[in-house]
């Protein structure tokens, strides 16, 4: 019996994540980053993954609403701003402990979503990106009002405090670090999950044609509302994980640049993929910390490295021409793809033979008879 029952986990093992390329690669991404803390990694280092972590959700969020509905939200930092500031909000006034104001913070991003995703949606293409990005700059004006310093801190945000606050820092750390990867696991099961069960499905019917959508019986509106409100749900709860780690909810977390930067993940890693965008968070973590921001680096006398922290942006916007230029499908949707690739041909190679003997044995004993 134990013999039958370990014969069928290695079968699924085998036939659903070993014959996967998607899953394959997220097995061996996963059991890499489980690892990592395993070598001698400093303080920053660790923190730089577990914001990569951070940034990983939160793109793995967008890549849900616009690959699936295809719903262009250039306003989705306004969900991660409300997720940190309302974490931050019920840890100054309410003391309450990260494990319940971040369940909240999710709470309230949704609510945020429904009553956003209302007026929204009576627009399509370009103009829903420009309605989705009024609604960051209107909370970010909001947020910095004189009147609301006592409350929102104004310039200066609100001050959270850390989620191990009795660790010391190197715990800290590693902490964060843990907590941040496990979230991030569950989130992109969830998200996996979600987009390609019966309602994702549903979500790209829709994306592909809504009309038709509609004229097949299928409430158009219900979806794409559920859409901003799974997305909203995980970017609220990236952006309570991000105060927390930084320590600080502020203006900042509102601004447009992070939306961008959900675009520049998913176009990275690849539109619809989930996992597209996970990848592609640690690639622009580890670029930022290694290759922009490296120790200084001279030439013939001229300073090449670091750069101003000014051209970061466009840097960032130059490697996603490049980058959409060679690979229009996203970097992890081209790995998958020579996988499948590489696997079809062994899969050939591994039977043709054996084919070809049953063939020449088949015709022999044709000719026999």
């Amino acid at each position: 019996m134990v013999r039958t029952f370990l014969r069928s986990i290695y079968t699924s093992f085998v036939t659903d994540i070993l014959d996967v390329p998607p899953r394959l690669l997220s097995l061996m991404f996963l059991l890499l980053l489980i690892a990592l803390p395993l070598g001698p990694l400093g303080i920053s280092i660790l923190y730089m993954l577990a914001l990569a972590n951070i940034w990983a959700i939160f793109g793995a969020s967008w890549d849900l609403l616009v690959g699936r509905t295809g719903q262009i939200s250039l306003g989705h930092s306004l969900f991660f701003g409300i997720g940190a500031y309302t974490t931050a909000l019920l840890s100054k006034f309410y003391d309450l402990p990260p494990w319940v104001t971040i369940p909240l913070a999710m709470l309230l991003a949704v609510l945020a979503a429904l009553l956003v995703g209302f007026p929204c949606l009576r627009v399509k293409g370009p103009y829903l990106a420009l309605v989705t990005m009024a609604f960051p700059l209107m909370a970010q004006s909001i947020v910095l009002t004189y009147i609301l310093d006592p409350i929102t801190g104004g310039a200066s945000g609100v001050y959270v405090s850390s989620l191990f606050p009795f660790l010391d820092p190197p715990q800290q750390a590693l902490a964060h670090y843990f907590l941040t990867l496990f979230l991030l696991l569950v989130s992109g099961i969830i998200l996996y999950k979600v987009a390609n069960s019966k309602i994702g499905i549903v979500m790209v019917s829709i994306l592909d044609d809504d009309l038709a959508s509609k004229a097949c019986g299928i409430n158009v509106t219900k979806y794409k509302l559920l859409a901003f409100a799974i997305s909203a749900l995980f970017a609220g709860l990236a952006g309570a994980l991000f105060a927390h780690i930084v320590g600080i909810a502020g203006p900042a977390t509102l601004q447009l640049t992070f939306s961008f930067f959900a675009v520049i993940l998913t176009i990275i890693g690849g539109l619809g993929t989930i996992y597209g965008p996970i990848a592609a968070a640690f690639i622009i973590m580890t670029i930022d910390r290694y290759v922009l921001a490296r120790p200084e680096i001279t030439i013939l006398g001229a300073k090449i490295l670091p750069l101003p922290f000014e051209w970061h942006d466009l840097i960032f916007m130059v490697l996603v021409l490049i980058l959409v230029i060679k690979w229009p499908r996203g970097i992890a949707r081209f790995t998958t793809d020579k996988l499948e690739d590489l696997s079809e041909e062994r899969e050939i190679e591994e039977r043709g033979p054996h084919i070809w003997k049953k063939y020449k044995r088949k015709k022999e004993s044709t000719h026999e008879g």
